[in-house]
């Protein structure tokens, strides 16, 4: 007779009670995504300073305007605790150090996927839609071009574009603030 095996989805309070007992060592990069706990890229050169580079921008445009939150996390349900490379959050006073933003603060969440594209698209998007994060970008180091998803709903974003150097872009939140795609890919 054929067992069926069930996997075990985690809570945002059990993956943090299994942080705080020290399950995952202090190097360890892992985010939590539909109760699944995946371990994140590795951060090579490219990815860290698109990084970089964005928060300068997001920094030296918006100043107090916003919270630049870097590859924090961002709780979006009671099962998906993921850590976006770089947000901006509406401001806020205490800066979110009395709890983790959730989607209803995101203005702008971006990935940058030199090696995470699959995962990025595939299973964090969605993720994203469906709790209402009003917009994303991805920075695609393999289609050398910066995805825009807007207008999101439970079956996915239904506004999507792509722009690729030579364009600008800018945030729906600011559309007074533009930034150049190439200088966003480097």
């Amino acid at each position: 007779m054929a067992v069926a095996i069930e996997r075990y989805r985690f809570t945002v309070d059990q993956y943090h009670q299994m942080a705080e007992v020290g399950i995952f060592s202090p190097e360890c990069r892992v985010e939590l995504i539909d109760g699944e706990i995946f371990e994140m890229a590795p951060v090579g050169p490219w990815h860290s300073g698109v990084v970089n580079r964005l928060t300068h921008r997001f920094v030296t445009a918006l100043g107090d305007r916003v919270v630049v939150h870097v590859q924090n996390p961002v709780g979006l349900d009671p099962r998906s605790e993921p850590q976006p490379d770089v947000m901006l959050l509406r401001a806020r006073a205490d800066f979110y150090g009395t709890a983790h933003p959730g989607p209803e603060h995101a203005l702008l969440l971006v990935e940058v996927a030199d090696t995470s594209l699959a995962h990025d698209r595939g299973r964090k998007l969605p993720l994203y839609a469906r709790a209402g994060v009003a917009e994303v970008w991805i920075v695609n180091r393999d289609a050398d071009a910066v995805e825009v998803y807007r207008s999101p709903s439970r079956e996915g974003y239904r506004e999507q574009d792509r722009r690729r150097r030579g364009e600008e872009i800018a945030p729906a939140a600011f559309p007074d603030i533009r930034f150049s795609v190439g200088d966003i890919l480097g």
